[in-house]
């Protein structure tokens, strides 16, 4: 029978204020037990609704009966077999969004946890497992993917198992694309990432680093060189700005070049060959995931203050609820219905403060939102040394402009059907390079679908 225990086994995590000082996970993961407690509150629905909710369509249900089985060797064959991302997806998913808001238990009560028991069974298989990935024997057909976030991980893995010659061309210096420079250590270990990357190397996919294609090699190029199709996951790194006074001076941070600083060269340590500033007030200008992650770094970075200053309310906040109130917890500030609108510097040209404007809110907008707007005689000045502007990013344009007959949107995206294929035969596109920036999961559901049109396109030439 069915543990009908309403509340949901809580995750274990660091003290905030102890974690607030350290780039250590901040949830410690489940013990076995907490997870047969957690696993057994399933009613395992035989219409399994969950399912509907995961963008690559896990079997939720049967993983998590494999839990209570305690076979958890056979639970993360079951999640494997959809996600070849398991131990991140477990961390970084909005599962409120997704699984756990089609959960039947979540209707009345608290959903299961589905999201913590998919961390626990991955992290149980990388300290237990042993075996690696067996290569499958080649099907003769070559494929190239651009880009290794979770959307080019996700499509060369499901077609490595196809026996695919799979080779995934990555502009940095390291493999794992957002997984790596994006989110922060606290959130995601890296080792995690390195593993996950690993798992793909031994089922043969070929990873080449620093190879930025469209200077270093054209999509065209690649075809020349015998690859049938071509996946771009390149993702969308190139950041914006308010385009407001002060924004070039020293102390303004894109979010990108701050948590890539901080993630990928590890600035905050104080051998790093390219340290970051250590800033005692910091504002961070944005209310979603990544500007979470900026101000959470900055805060272990050693900020005595860090603002998250956000134009519209908290409940229009994008950010997961799960972030922000780890954020709270850590002693964030939030000035929410705040609009910058100058930064202000000294005669170093180094940033002093941040000139904001109250908001309230109006009409709805095209996003459905409320829209924001100034209310009168409201500006004044906060004291601020950082500045990190987090409000949004957009594809880079190099793929673009390398490639000729690639449609693309006027913003930037490429334009890709529901398969990814884009206006060139055999290049499919997914991920934030399409969407602009969007979740992990998203983006490797992206990959996932294109992995399948690419082999039936390539199986019925």
């Amino acid at each position: 029978m069915p543990n009908m225990k309403i509340p949901r086994t809580e995750m274990p995590q660091q003290d905030p204020q102890v974690r607030a000082r350290n780039f250590l996970e901040v949830a410690t993961g489940y013990t076995m037990q907490m997870a047969l407690d957690e696993a057994s509150r399933c009613l395992n629905c035989k219409h399994k609704p969950c399912v509907a909710g995961c963008p690559v369509n896990i079997d939720i249900p049967d993983f998590i009966q494999k839990i209570n089985e305690e076979n958890l060797e056979g639970a993360y064959q079951v999640i494997s077999e959809s996600s070849s991302l398991p131990a991140v997806c477990g961390r970084v998913c909005p599962q409120e969004s997704q699984c756990e808001a089609k959960c039947v238990r979540g209707i009345k009560t608290e959903p299961v946890a589905i999201g913590r028991l998919e961390r626990f069974v991955a992290d149980y298989h990388n300290e237990h497992n042993t075996e690696k990935a067996v290569k499958p024997e080649s099907n003769g057909h070559k494929v190239a993917v651009i880009g290794s976030g979770p959307s080019g991980l996700t499509c060369a893995g499901d077609l490595a198992k196809k026996g695919y010659e799979v080779t995934i061309f990555e502009a940095l210096h390291t493999a794992g694309g957002v997984l790596q420079y994006g989110i922060p250590e606290f959130r995601l270990p890296k080792a995690i990432v390195n593993k996950e990357v690993d798992n793909l190397k031994d089922l043969g996919v070929d990873v080449q680093t620093n190879m930025v294609i469209g200077k270093v090699l054209s999509i065209d190029e690649l075809m020349d060189m015998g690859y049938e199709a071509v996946f771009i996951g390149s993702g969308a790194g190139l950041p914006r700005f308010m385009n407001i006074p002060g924004e070039n001076l020293n102390g303004v941070y894109s979010a990108n070049e701050f948590l890539t600083r901080v993630n990928l060269m590890k600035a905050y340590r104080g051998d790093s060959p390219t340290p970051i500033m250590h800033a005692k007030r910091v504002a961070v200008v944005g209310g979603g995931n990544v500007a979470m992650d900026a101000a959470r770094s900055a805060l272990r970075l050693g900020a005595e203050e860090v603002n998250i200053i956000y134009r519209r309310s908290e409940n229009e906040l994008p950010a997961r609820a799960e972030e922000v109130h780890h954020a709270k917890e850590e002693g964030i500030i939030f000035r929410t219905l705040t609009n910058p609108t100058e930064i202000i510097g000294d005669e170093n040209d180094a940033v002093t403060g941040i000139k904001c404007v109250e908001m309230e809110l109006g009409e709805p907008d095209a996003s459905g939102r409320r829209r924001p707007v100034v209310k009168a005689d409201s500006e004044f000045t906060i004291p601020m040394d950082c500045v990190i502007m987090s409000i949004g990013t957009s594809p880079n344009p190099l793929i673009k402009q390398t490639t000729e007959g690639l449609d693309t949107q006027t913003w930037g995206g490429i334009i890709a059907d529901d398969d990814g294929l884009t206006s060139r035969p055999f290049v499919y596109a997914g991920g934030d390079a399409v969407t602009g920036a969007a979740t992990v999961i998203l983006a490797m559901g992206a990959g996932k679908k294109a992995a399948a049109a690419i082999d039936e396109a390539i199986q019925n030439k």
